[in-house]
């Protein structure tokens, strides 16, 4: 499977690199920053799969980020894991009233960090399949039980490969994938495949869009994503 992205937002130096580093060794992938607003830039511009938020950051706090994620349609359902001393524990307490998802009291264990992720991924990941039945991007409409997509009220005859692609991107606006990524989310990492050949698909899938190729941007140097703004 793709390695999920995780946003860790903490301005203690050391901390923020033990996060990082147990995390990339558990295989996700990790952007740090060290203050709140540009904590909160991040967030906005890439999309992750999870954050890690400190309570107590320069620029803008934790709490008010939470706040501002929490209401912003983007990201209102991402994940958020707060990170807390034992002498913020009331804080703690407005964080999760915010919707935070859990918290981390410091110090902590690596073992306690990945267990504490874990969870909250396979939480948001259930909640995700529970909840979204249609994915819906301006006049593009994915039915995922039906296994069916329209445009602007047409049809789109697609493979099964390319409904999956489709939808992969579309569940992400914004966040750009690499053609590892996707052909290990589309097929499946058991299967090998040269990554090229998800540039066919691609191809497939824009010409397919007719004129809202657009909506699938090529990433220089990367790979895919699917416009962020419709």
């Amino acid at each position: 499977m793709s390695k999920p992205l995780i946003v860790v937002v903490e301005d203690e130096t050391d901390i923020q690199d033990i996060i990082a580093y147990n995390l990339k060794r558990e295989g996700y992938d990790v952007l740090t920053a060290s203050r709140g607003d540009q904590g909160l830039s991040l967030i906005q511009a890439k999309n992750p799969d999870l954050v890690i938020l400190d309570i107590m950051l320069p620029g803008v706090d934790g709490l008010t980020i939470c706040q501002q994620l929490r209401a912003e349609t983007k990201t209102k359902a991402l994940p958020i894991i707060i990170l807390s001393a034992k002498e913020e524990e009331s804080d703690v307490v407005i964080g999760l009233g915010l919707g935070a998802d859990d918290y981390i009291p410091k110090p902590f264990s690596p073992r306690e960090l990945l267990a504490r992720v874990k969870a909250v991924l396979r939480r948001s990941t259930a909640r995700e399949s529970q909840q979204q039945d249609q994915i819906r991007r301006g006049d593009l409409i994915i039915d995922i039980d039906r296994h069916q997509v329209s445009l602007q009220g047409t049809p789109l005859k697609l493979t099964a490969t390319e409904f999956k692609l489709l939808m992969v991107l579309a569940s992400h606006p914004g966040r750009a994938f690499s053609r590892e990524q996707l052909l290990n989310r589309v097929v499946g990492d058991a299967v090998v495949v040269v990554d090229r050949n998800i540039d066919v698909h691609i191809r497939s899938v824009r010409k397919k869009l007719g004129t809202q190729t657009g909506l699938i941007e090529t990433v220089r140097g990367v790979g895919y994503r699917f416009a962020d703004q419709i």
